[in-house]
């Protein structure tokens, strides 16, 4: 069918470069085994990653010798997270009083964090990282799963067998729709406008609020040091619509809702600068088929809503890892050691995703549709006894079920993090 048809194989083939995939990548290398990462684009550089990383996270890079390194990356910290709603400030979540070392939410480029962690990989004689490598079909075997072929960044058209394969290529799954895997969908109120707006001052981090609810609208912005990266909240599905309007229209309900003058937002100068992401959310009721498993948000797409979507699936990659290394070592992996993954991980996701749509209809569908005009009762609950706050950080940002790397993963402790604060640092 494939005229040159070049064949190879590893002990597994790991189908996207996120954090996902890079991550069981490079813990698979650690282990031992042969594992190929197949990422489509040529670059990590890309719109609308997530670019939050946890406290979960941070501690399980500080487990891997890594956390050094990430703390040498230009980043910024988020101690408490405050929300603007409906003229009230409210700290949504505290991090600064989370047991352990890591008591802030860090945001750097996400395309930042996977460079770090392809290059622990690249450490690894076992580890192959393949960019602008895009998937075209499942190899078979019966109904057994037993590799990919793909079209490399020459174009070229490999084949890559490999004991097992794990889809962590996203919301829109290529692996997952070949494997005849559906998603149960839930219903979202809003799609993401993306937008760069710089700072007036270098370091100014306009008081430390974090997201704005009003009737009618909803943004959230991250710091990133001379610019805030902002995510305005438009109905589901409006895009199209509301282009029609003009730039000028847009600048300047963006900038009633921030306190952003003309002169900051000039720099949103058309409607191409204007990127926007289609919110999809759902799960999976089986991860796996034999010879495959899905992780990440190619198992569970997650609502942007608390930026957990990459540290849900770093924890995912973290859980196989653990549970698949020793099968892999062998040989095969059983189908009932692919379906212990989900078991694993059911809860911790589950209970985020019900996070989620809470806040979806207690604050973004209010906003969007324009009867937000108080405080969520909730909301108020937590402005009147802060010690509320910290409980939301926890399970925001450590989570019902946090993984720790497994032994075989682990490096020195003197790649702990350095002492200091970051850049941007918020501790409001």
């Amino acid at each position: 069918m494939f005229e040159g048809l070049v064949m190879e194989n590893t002990r597994c083939c790991v189908v996207g470069g996120g954090p996902a995939g890079v991550m069981l990548g490079l813990l698979l290398a650690r282990a031992g085994i042969d594992v190929v990462v197949l990422e489509k684009h040529a670059t990590f550089l890309r719109d609308f990653r997530g670019d939050t990383v946890h406290p979960s996270t941070l501690r399980l890079l500080d487990e891997l010798g890594l956390g050094q390194a990430f703390a040498a990356l230009p980043h910024s910290a988020l101690g408490r997270m405050t929300m603007r709603i409906a003229g009230t400030d409210v700290v949504a979540a505290d991090f600064t009083r989370l047991p352990g070392t890591h008591k802030h939410l860090a945001m750097v480029p996400q395309a930042d964090l996977l460079g770090l962690l392809a290059e622990a990989g690249r450490a690894e004689p076992a580890f192959s990282l393949r960019m602008g490598c895009q998937v075209m079909e499942l190899l078979r075997d019966g109904s057994r799963v037993t590799g990919v072929r793909y079209r490399d960044e020459d174009g070229e058209v490999r084949e890559l067998s490999a004991a097992l394969t794990v889809a962590c290529d996203g919301r829109w799954s290529t692996v997952r729709r070949e494997l005849g895997l559906r998603l149960r969908e839930f219903t979202v109120p809003m799609d993401v406008w993306s937008v760069r707006v710089p700072k007036t001052h270098p370091g100014d981090d306009d008081g430390g609020v974090f997201a704005r609810f009003e009737a009618g609208q909803a943004a959230v912005t991250m710091d990133r040091g001379d610019y805030h990266q902002t995510s305005y909240l438009i109905p589901k599905g409006q895009d199209s619509l509301l282009r029609k309007e003009s730039i000028t229209s847009f600048r300047s309900r963006l900038g009633a809702l921030s306190g952003w003058g003309e002169q900051r937002l000039a720099a949103v100068r058309s409607w191409d600068d204007v990127k926007l992401l289609e919110v999809t959310m759902g799960r999976l009721a089986r991860w796996h088929a034999d010879g495959a498993l899905c992780i990440g948000d190619a198992a569970h797409p997650m609502s942007p809503v608390g930026g957990v979507g990459v540290n849900l699936a770093v924890q995912d990659a973290v859980a196989a890892a653990t549970l698949l290394a020793g099968p892999l070592r062998r040989g095969r992996v059983a189908p009932r050691r692919l379906a212990a993954v989900r078991r694993r991980r059911w809860l911790p996701m589950a209970a985020v995703q019900r996070s989620q749509l809470g806040e979806h209809a207690m604050l973004l569908r209010p906003a969007l549709d324009g009867t937000l005009d108080r405080l969520p009762s909730p909301l108020k609950l937590v402005r009147r006894f802060p010690a509320l706050a910290v409980v939301t950080a926890y399970l925001g940002g450590i989570g019902l079920r946090p993984e720790h790397a497994p032994a075989f993963a682990r490096r020195s402790t003197s790649d702990s993090p350095a002492k200091g604060p970051a850049r941007g640092s918020h501790q409001v």
